[in-house]
């Protein structure tokens, strides 16, 4: 069982930045395929970019949002520049066995408890 964490959320500016990090229990994180997902009021949960053999952003964050990855420390991140106030959401890291990210959220078998990030105009 892999457990994610999740912190960096909180209010910023339109135009600010955050840097969201998600930490897993689970030592062998580099043999995981993870995405971040983003769920607005109201809204489904939506696919923001996903990284394991590839690395695939989503075209509303495309150019703004970086993933990276430290795998010494388990450890993946969002940095989240140029944010607007339609980036509001609760941001989650997920993550799945194996090297193939998929937008679906039903894909992955790990689940972080979400940040909130509310960008103000």
């Amino acid at each position: 069982q892999v457990q994610l964490v999740e912190s960096g959320g909180g209010l910023v500016q339109a135009g600010g930045s955050l840097r969201l990090t998600c930490t897993a229990s689970e030592r062998t994180f580099n043999n995981y395929a993870v995405a971040w997902f983003r769920q607005a009021p109201g809204k489904d949960r939506e696919f923001v970019v996903g990284s394991g053999g590839s690395t695939y952003y989503a075209d509303s964050v495309r150019g703004r949002f970086t993933i990276s990855r430290d795998n010494a420390k388990n450890t993946v991140y969002l940095q989240m520049n140029s944010l607007k106030p339609e980036d509001t959401a609760v941001y989650y890291c997920a993550a799945r066995g194996g090297i193939t990210w998929l937008i679906v959220p039903s894909a992955y078998d790990y689940w972080g408890q979400g940040t909130q990030v509310t960008v103000s105009s």
